[in-house]
């Protein structure tokens, strides 16, 4: 391709939509590249790294967040075929799931509970509003269901959703850590603490560890998501 192709190539993109799917996927290619040449670090998450390159083209040409998803809405359409293909992975431990199901599901619903509860409790004791406190609830859930369960108790469901996804990031980068300080090796356990912990993100973070503990991950964020949209509301109402 001529340096003259190239930059026909740009102009293009440059009034079309397309300009920020391409840059969108530019971006996490370099952010992978980035991850996988410093030795897979977890602060060098691609997922961070490309929200961060992309916040950073956003700001340097005043591009609103409208405007960019306008090109980049493709890539939030194949969030739904890359949930459900995480059926084979699931698929592929089904043996190791039915024999351990009672110790998934106890450990699911614990983590659950605890995220809500601590996170609202903490907000609440720093005088928080109620709104505020609500829309903490479900903050380790993925984010059109945390949405979803956030309206449902009253909470603000665009507060919920930069919760959530900060709470994603977040749980992808420290997870590892964490669970190697604690010395969690177990594939499984660690597999369950990060879908737990940090949902989709935290799922996409497990598989970079193996078939294995992506597995259990996405087992853990969908139990997860079933047990919050249950029990949360449920709670709430027995309080009050």
């Amino acid at each position: 391709m001529t340096p003259g192709n190239v930059h026909d190539l740009w102009v293009y993109l440059a009034e079309t939509p397309l300009l920020w799917l391409t840059l969108t996927l530019l971006a996490f290619i370099a952010a992978d590249w980035i991850h996988l040449r410093f030795g897979r670090r977890a602060l060098l998450n691609p997922v961070v790294l490309a929200v961060a390159m992309l916040i950073v083209v956003l700001r340097l040409t005043d591009t609103s967040y409208g405007r960019y998803f306008e090109g980049a809405q493709f890539v939030h359409f194949l969030l739904g075929p890359a949930t459900v293909a995480l059926a084979v992975p699931l698929y592929q431990q089904l043996a190791d799931l039915r024999r351990h199901w009672r110790r998934i599901l106890l450990g699911v619903l614990l983590g659950s509970a605890t995220a809500s509860t601590v996170a609202m409790g903490a907000a609440a004791m720093m005088g928080a509003s109620l709104s505020t406190v609500l829309s903490l609830g479900p903050k380790s859930v993925t984010t059109p269901i945390a949405m979803g369960i956030s309206e449902k108790i009253g909470g603000e469901p665009t507060l919920t959703a930069i919760i959530v996804i900060l709470t994603g990031i977040f749980g992808a980068v420290i997870a590892g850590p964490v669970l190697d300080l604690c010395r969690v090796r177990d594939p499984r356990a660690r597999g369950l603490a990060m879908g737990v912990s940090a949902h989709g993100i935290g799922t996409a973070t497990a598989f970079d560890e193996g078939a294995r503990t992506g597995a259990f991950a996405g087992m853990a964020m969908a139990l997860s998501a079933v047990l919050t949209a249950t029990l949360l509301p449920l709670g709430l109402l027995g309080l009050r």
